[in-house]
């Protein structure tokens, strides 16, 4: 029996990522993985504004990683995405997407005609002998969306699906709790314009915030405050040894301004779902994405949090195929690989 195989690209800021699995008797293996930079301002807080060039860097992308599909399940992340729990008439799933458009109109921040609507069934409740659904609301603007599209059209693939950011982040880098003993974990994904925060229970999303801040914030700080180039204020936000040098001073002082804006925002997404769910507070929090190796962030946030912080282990579920790459460069990338790969693992 031929294994299934699905590709997840991820569109980001600074850069396109993808990663082909497959499963096969019940094993999923990672058969590539491959990321490309992309020009500055290709994409603008997530959404596309070059469709040429983020084209060119995926038709890079494909040739380099020797990709053997073009079918690709696309993510979907910025802040024209629109996350909320909201509560409907129970129906039959085909009828509840029929008809969700005109459920949920007064509650989605864009006209109803200019968004791609889903809805992720959480629970069944009664309410005045009523039977209703609990779940999560999606939308997003079908012209941001679309535009994406478009850029992976002019490279030469089809999307399949389009599937959003955060859920993917979840089936990648969040830890197995079945039971949901150990209470709600959150997963964060920092990358370089848009973060990815999803609050879940044995494995059920309960909670999804997209903030327009991530590690190029920081950067941006040191260029501007310092006056360095961005590559030499890149290598300083991950260089713990260079930050302790009483030369680097002022450079720790910028990071640590940045970091702390940045932590304020996390705990305040984390409290506001405690604070207005009931829930218990947090078993851990989940690192991921390229912005998330800043020097010092964890622990700030393990701080701030209160709770335990781990980095994300996007390739445990999987076994290393033929990638072409060596063992440390599968180790090097692995924290910038939790969106496609999760992306990859909802289509297969």
């Amino acid at each position: 029996m031929a294994g299934r195989t699905a590709i997840g690209l991820d569109i980001g800021t600074s850069s396109v990522r993808a990663a082909q699995v497959t499963v096969s008797k019940g094993a999923a293996v990672l058969d590539r993985f491959g990321q490309v930079g992309l020009p500055p301002g290709a994409v603008r807080d997530g959404e596309v504004a070059d469709p040429d060039a983020v084209a060119e860097a995926i038709k890079v992308l494909w040739t380099r990683a020797k990709f053997t599909k073009k079918d690709v399940v696309l993510g979907i992340s910025n802040q024209k995405v629109f996350v909320r729990l909201v509560q409907v008439p129970w129906m039959p799933a085909s009828e509840l997407r029929s008809s969700l458009k005109f459920q949920v109109a007064d509650l989605v921040p864009m006209p109803i005609d200019e968004a791609v609507l889903d809805f992720v069934p959480l629970e069944e409740t009664m309410a005045d002998n009523a039977r209703l659904v609990r779940g999560l609301l999606v939308a997003a603007s079908e012209d941001m969306v679309l535009g994406a599209i478009r850029a992976c059209q002019k490279a030469g693939l089809k999307v399949t699906t389009a599937d959003l950011t955060p859920f993917a982040v979840l089936r990648s880098a969040g830890t197995s709790d079945p039971l949901g003993l150990s209470g709600p974990e959150a997963v964060v994904d920092v990358g370089a314009r848009v973060t990815n925060i999803v609050v879940h229970e044995a494995g059920v999303p309960k909670f999804v915030r997209i903030l327009l801040l991530g590690g190029d914030d920081i950067t941006g700080a040191m260029v501007e405050k310092l006056g360095i180039p961005t590559a030499e204020a890149e290598r300083l936000k991950r260089d713990h040894a260079a930050l302790a040098s009483p030369a680097s001073a002022e450079a720790k002082r910028v990071i640590d301004q940045a970091l702390t804006e940045f932590v304020d925002e996390v705990r305040g997404s984390v409290d506001y779902y405690i604070a207005t769910s009931g829930s218990r507070p947090l078993s851990r929090l989940v690192l991921s994405g390229g912005g998330s190796l800043a020097d010092g962030l964890a622990q700030r946030l393990a701080t701030s949090v209160r709770t335990q912080v781990e980095y994300a282990r996007a390739f445990n579920q999987l076994t290393i195929g033929k990638t072409g790459l060596a063992p440390e460069q599968v180790q090097f990338v692995e924290p910038l690989a939790a969106v496609p790969v999760g992306l990859a693992m909802g289509a297969v």
